[in-house]
């Protein structure tokens, strides 16, 4: 048996690899191949691409300043799997390019089994998709509960299989004590993001400093070229003795601090499941920026938002997110009792939402039985 992946970003190469752990314990003799990062690439070995660091990038704008590279890296892909000749293609997330590339493949090669995992949140943006989806999907493994039934609904046969975030996260808690003058800062795992939201959570940083100068910081990192992107910034920073960088800690961090700034992102959901409070901050381009508010068609950014129906965790997005503001709803988090108590239980009742440990395993029974 021969499955293709393709995984664009750093959560789907994670998401991917517990997924191919659980397909290899179901079915030693699978063959994997396909592209995804580091952590995928660690199970199947050569027979897996690490493209993540050249395919994460995000907003309209950043992706038409690399259409020549995208296509290129599509005929790629077609031309890997027309090699490979795979019983099936698993599309993990990233739908700018798998959307297109399950069109394509349905249309090349009928008999293929085309399974899309981690299913794309065209439920906030263009609803009207899901019965295109239906005609070139064969499966598609959700994560979220309400989705299962959208895209029943519309035609597409869908499997809840619960968030694989519930069983890493699980592995990491480390049992902590929280420090009261530790503040996370969580910018974004693509170089883009850093660069656009990074500056804001530092000027943010030094108000809170301004006016508790007991505050320190950690910076989570997702990689090590992204750390020292950061370094650089801070080289010349005021606030460079009280900021370590960590890399590929982050949920450590959320773990020892006592709030966080969090980009919009899985890393939303993960200081939910750690229970830490937060307040969430993003920043993209102009155009992409007018482009999301045309499309958007829910009123919130951050997944915890969106699960529970109102904004649990306050939002500052693009011309809002404004530093003082910021750290005056970070210090609010950390000095009002009953401001944290209530978004904590908050949390609890998002958590619950995403179903329960073995998603991986769930997802990779579905894949066998589809094969």
């Amino acid at each position: 048996m021969k499955i293709y992946f393709i995984a664009g970003e750093a959560s789907g190469d994670e998401h991917g690899a517990a997924l191919m752990r659980s397909l290899r314990d179901l079915a030693p003799d699978c063959e994997l191949y396909g592209r995804g990062g580091p952590q995928m690439k660690a199970i199947a070995g050569d027979t897996i691409s690490d493209w993540i660091g050249d395919a994460a990038v995000v907003g309209l704008w950043e992706v038409v300043k690399h259409y020549g590279y995208f296509r290129e890296q599509f005929a790629r892909a077609l031309a890997e799997i027309d090699a490979a000749r795979p019983d099936a293609a698993v599309l993990i997330d990233f739908p700018g390019f798998n959307l297109r590339l399950a069109r394509t493949l349905r249309r090349r090669s009928p008999k293929l089994k085309i399974i899309y995992y981690i299913s794309p949140q065209v439920w906030a943006w263009n609803r009207g998709r899901i019965r295109q989806m239906a005609r070139y999907l064969d499966l598609m493994l959700c994560i979220f509960p309400f989705e299962a039934e959208l895209y029943n609904l519309s035609g597409l046969r869908t499997i809840f299989v619960g968030h694989p975030m519930i069983e890493n996260l699980a592995r990491r808690q480390t049992g902590e004590a929280r420090d009261p003058n530790l503040i996370g800062l969580f910018p974004g795992s693509r170089s883009r993001e850093v660069k656009k939201i990074f500056p804001v959570m530092l000027k943010a940083a030094g108000e809170m400093v301004a006016q508790r100068p007991t505050s320190h910081f950690e910076v989570a990192a997702a990689s090590d070229a992204l750390a020292r992107e950061i370094q650089v910034s801070l080289a010349s920073s005021p606030l460079r003795e009280r900021i370590r960088v960590m890399t590929a800690d982050s949920s450590g961090t959320m773990q020892r601090a006592f709030a966080g700034m969090v980009a919009s992102g899985t890393a939303t959901l993960e200081a939910a499941y750690f229970r830490l409070p937060f307040v969430l901050v993003y920043k993209v381009s102009w155009p992409t920026y007018f482009a999301a508010r045309l499309l958007m068609r829910t009123p919130f950014l951050g997944m915890p938002n969106v699960l529970a129906g109102r904004e649990i965790v306050p939002e500052f997005l693009q011309h809002e997110a404004r530093p003082k503001a910021i750290a005056g709803s970070v210090l609010r988090l950390v000095n009002d009792p009953d401001t944290r108590r209530r978004m904590i239980s908050e949390f609890d009742g998002v958590i619950e939402k995403l179903g329960e440990s073995g998603a991986s395993a769930k997802a990779a029974r579905a894949i066998l039985a589809e094969l």
